[in-house]
């Protein structure tokens, strides 16, 4: 059965009270991967997949999800700034579709509007060169995704 795929709330209801969670950051080139802890209270960097085929690309990440006994997906959603969803949106959504069919966990989409520019700022204020900023852009983007949903899902457990 396919994994459903939802925003972030409503797959909460999903996922059991404990477990990892893997954040990704989908780029056209890369693949920035991080995962929660399993009280989901913090993300981590994991690595950064060069993509090349969508087969190989899954597979790598249903054995992240494997290694960290994870309990679902949450995948960062290029949302416009206007709220529109453009092509990078679309992208994401296949995507998701696709791994779906290759998994159970759920699958959370996320909005990621501006996570790559908050990285960006982040790392020139720690004066990381250029050339080292473009290596780990895409990893912290997405402990930046992640940590965003688990920040939001601590919000809703408390309030």
């Amino acid at each position: 059965m396919p994994a459903p795929i939802l925003a972030l709330i409503d797959a909460a209801a999903h996922w059991p009270p404990r477990g990892a969670l893997v954040g990704l950051d989908l780029g056209t080139k890369t693949i920035g991967v991080a995962v929660s802890d399993p009280d989901r209270r913090l993300a981590t960097g994991v690595e950064t997949i060069k993509r090349k085929a969508f087969k190989a690309d899954a597979a790598r990440l249903l054995a992240i999800a494997v290694e960290r006994k994870a309990a679902g997906f949450v995948l960062g959603l290029p949302i416009n700034m206007d709220g529109s969803e453009g092509p990078r949106a679309q992208s994401t959504r296949a995507f998701a579709r696709n791994l779906s069919q290759l998994t159970e966990l759920p699958i959370a989409l996320w909005d990621e509007r501006l996570s790559t520019a908050a990285v960006e700022r982040e790392l020139i204020g720690m004066d990381v060169s250029r050339a080292k900023r473009a290596e780990v852009i895409d990893e912290h983007a997405a402990i930046f995704i992640l940590q965003g949903a688990l920040d939001r899902l601590a919000n809703l457990r408390t309030g």
